[in-house]
């Protein structure tokens, strides 16, 4: 009896612990999505001339002519990017997978950004996107037509079979570990 007590306290203890670890989590992931108009406006901090220096390092803005008009073009990606990656490991729809599309987009935009500033990445990037749309598409639709078989076949409501295609909560790392 005693034994069983002690292993519900422990049992009990974990899950008060794992309790803890999502708010602070999810306080964490709130507040860096309430930040981000604050990180947006970040650009305006970089000065509007076409090379600056600082102590760590020197940028010099061949495209733009403005370290300034790179920031901001740089913000306008990154920010809608770290957005669509905090929905995408934190959906739990059967869809979230085609989050992915936006996402490779996004990418691809801030490759481009800096390839025409820097001249890092080849041009006709847009080809790098294809096999990601070509993975994502033809996924959603399998599942959207299992979805529709299962309507058909059975008289469940589209909630019940959206509840049996929902991914269990997993770790950041789970996720992550689930596509690479």
């Amino acid at each position: 009896m005693q034994n069983k007590q002690q292993k519900l306290k422990k049992q009990e203890s974990r899950f008060l612990h794992t309790d803890k670890k999502i708010y602070i989590i999810g306080s964490l992931v709130a507040t860096l999505i309430a930040s981000t108009p604050y990180l947006f406006y970040l650009y305006e901090s970089v000065p509007d001339q076409k090379v600056w220096d600082t102590f760590l390092f020197t940028i010099k803005s061949n495209y733009y002519e403005s370290v300034f008009v790179l920031a901001w073009t740089l913000t306008s990606k990154l920010i809608p990017l770290f957005l669509l990656f905090i929905w995408f490991f934190t959906c739990r729809h059967w869809w979230y997978h085609v989050l992915l599309v936006p996402i490779a987009m996004y990418i691809y935009q801030i490759f481009t950004t800096l390839n025409e500033d820097f001249s890092i990445v080849d041009s006709n990037q847009l080809i790098y996107l294809l096999p990601i749309m070509a993975i994502v598409i033809p996924s959603i639709y399998l599942i959207r037509a299992r979805i529709f078989d299962q309507i058909n076949q059975a008289t469940k409501s589209l909630e019940e079979l959206e509840e049996e295609f929902k991914v269990r909560p997993k770790s950041f790392w789970g996720k992550f570990k689930d596509y690479f």
